[in-house]
Order: C-alpha cells, then sequence, then structure tokens
C-alpha cells in the first residue's frame, strides 16, 4: 500500500480512485488506515464478498489471500486484472499508470 501512495496525486490525475480491499474488520482497517494516514479508500472484506466477486485467490500455504490488481471504469466494467502468484507480485504503479494512459 506504501506504493499505491507514493503515487496516488498521479492516480488521481488520470481520474482513477485507489480502492484497497482487505480481509480485516472494520475496525483493526480503519485503526491501520489512520495510523498510516493513508489517502485512498480501504474497504474491510473479512466475510470475503469482494474477493469471490473478482475471483481473488486464497491460499493458505502462503498464509492467506494473493495479490490481485484491477481496473475497473465507471460503468463497473473490469478493463484489466492481474492475479498475483506471491506477495512480490504486483505490478509497478508505472505499470498501472501506463495502462490507465492506455484505457483513456
Amino acid at each position: 500500500m506504501a506504493q499505491l501512495r507514493q503515487d496516488y496525486e498521479e492516480f488521481v490525475k488520470r481520474g482513477a480512485e485507489v480502492i484497497v480491499v482487505g480481509p480485516e474488520g472494520p475496525e483493526a482497517f480503519a485503526r491501520y488506515w489512520e495510523e498510516e494516514q493513508l489517502p485512498f479508500v480501504g474497504l474491510p472484506d473479512p466475510g470475503h464478498v469482494v474477493l469471490k466477486r473478482y475471483g481473488q485467490e486464497v491460499n493458505l500455504f502462503k498464509l492467506g489471500r494473493m495479490p490481485a490488481q484491477a481496473i475497473v471504469d465507471r460503468e463497473g466494467v473490469v478493463r484489466w486484472i492481474h492475479y498475483g502468484h506471491s506477495m512480490s507480485d504486483i505490478p509497478s504503479n508505472e505499470e498501472l499508470l501506463a495502462l490507465l494512459d492506455e484505457l483513456g
């Protein structure tokens, strides 16, 4: 999430909103957001409702949810999605910003 914070203004300049979905409950999520002073939206998903909708993988051998990034347009259509195979398999901000530029 620190990666997203670094270039948050670049995402906003492109008309995008960053939303991070996590498995924690609302109280833990709110506490983390406050402590880290994250500028984007955080959505607690302890019931895995969003996880299931977008097909995010859970791998118990790797301690939970695998990373996933999606670009969803204003109509709710998924325009691009990446499912990571490990916690280090996350596209860079530069890649995501370039995709936003391509998608217009």
